[in-house]
């Protein structure tokens, strides 16, 4: 059976990406998410650990509220664990998040987790009525609030963003005591120490440069559980990628989609078009996309998870407009084929409760 804590894990990750059809245009948002659910519902089957549904409040991503397609989920599975991808803390309110995960877990048999941070993508905040130059402010303060709910007890918390809480309780409780919860770390030291303080398990999302580059983040997570007495918790890394018959054509399956959604997001935000030099480099042995065969992508996590010293991976197997059918063959070469090379490989690892 699947999360045996003697086993490394191995899961997946989607946005909900909106997906091209046979005749080449969108898909409307209802069929992605019915497919994201047929997608879980595979991974399920083939034994995979983890499956996690990112947020987003924009047009090229179907899910907006991924706790509603986890619950769907939960109903048509048995093993895999479901979480977020991540959950905005700091555009959403901690109190609810709790209840809303607490409720999931419930209905799912001890199945939840969810995975906290602030998102590459801001569209959240004027949606719900935030101003970004409270973004730090409102993740350090929210992110307390939930650090306080996990040990769900009475509990007091004052601070700038809302009223005080005194004498305080949510529920449901968890069957476990506490929710399974995870800091997601993009680039920033502070966060690392924070989840360190807060005694809350790192991911990594891992998406562009060089996987070593997170080294330095990994041994600052180990010396802050230390300062802080906290005991060793685990790592995961969350990552790009899509696996087919053959390298080349993983990578031609890829490359168009790829080229589109990063050319988009490029556009927005003021970056130079993505090239394929760019790809390539992302795709080969010091990149952080793990596009490729079983063995190619299996030997390069294996690689980079004994180097982060992590205890799960998470492909993010969703690329933009690619199309449903690739995803599940994807899916079906990650937990047939990648998986058992993989947990083979990697018996030295902390593992995740």
């Amino acid at each position: 059976m699947q999360n045996e804590k003697s086993m490394f894990q191995l899961g997946l990750n989607t946005f909900g990406d909106v997906t091209r059809a046979e005749d080449g245009q969108f898909e409307e948002h209802h069929v992605v998410l019915r497919n994201v659910v047929e997608e879980a519902v595979l991974a399920d089957k083939l034994g995979l650990d983890f499956f996690g549904i990112g947020e987003h409040h924009r047009d090229d991503f179907a899910v907006t509220a991924p706790e509603v397609v986890l619950g769907a989920i939960a109903s048509r599975t048995e093993g895999i664990r479901l979480g977020t991808a991540v959950t905005v803390l700091n555009s959403d309110d901690p109190i609810r998040v709790y209840e809303r995960f607490a409720t999931l877990d419930a209905l799912s048999n001890g199945r939840a987790e969810v995975i906290l941070g602030r998102g590459s993508f801001t569209e959240s905040f004027p949606l719900f009525g935030f101003r970004m130059e409270d973004y730090e402010r409102l993740f350090e303060e929210n992110l307390e609030i939930f650090s306080l709910l996990r040990n769900e007890d009475e509990f007091d918390w004052e601070g700038t963003i809302r009223s005080p809480l005194i004498k305080q309780r949510v529920y449901p409780t968890t069957e476990r005591g506490s929710l399974r919860s995870w800091i997601g770390v993009g680039g920033s030291p502070e966060s690392v120490v924070r989840a360190a303080r807060h005694g809350i398990p790192l991911c990594l999302a891992i998406i562009g440069g060089e996987p070593s580059r997170f080294t330095s983040f990994v041994d600052l997570y180990h010396r802050a559980l230390t300062q802080f007495e906290q005991p060793r918790l685990p790592i995961s890394i969350h990552s790009p990628g899509h696996i087919a018959e053959t390298d080349e054509q993983a990578k031609e399956e890829v490359w168009p989609h790829y080229r589109e959604l990063f050319g988009r997001i490029g556009r927005e935000r003021g970056w130079p078009p993505v090239t394929y030099e760019q790809f390539e480099f992302g795709i080969g042995p010091h990149g952080s996309m793990y596009v490729g065969s079983p063995e190619t992508v299996a030997e390069k996590i294996i690689r980079n998870s004994k180097l982060l010293q992590v205890s799960r991976f998470d492909l993010k197997y969703s690329n933009g407009g690619m199309p449903h059918d690739q995803l599940m063959s994807s899916i079906e070469l990650y937990a047939k084929e990648v998986a058992p090379i993989v947990r083979g490989a990697i018996t030295d690892f902390t593992p995740i409760p």
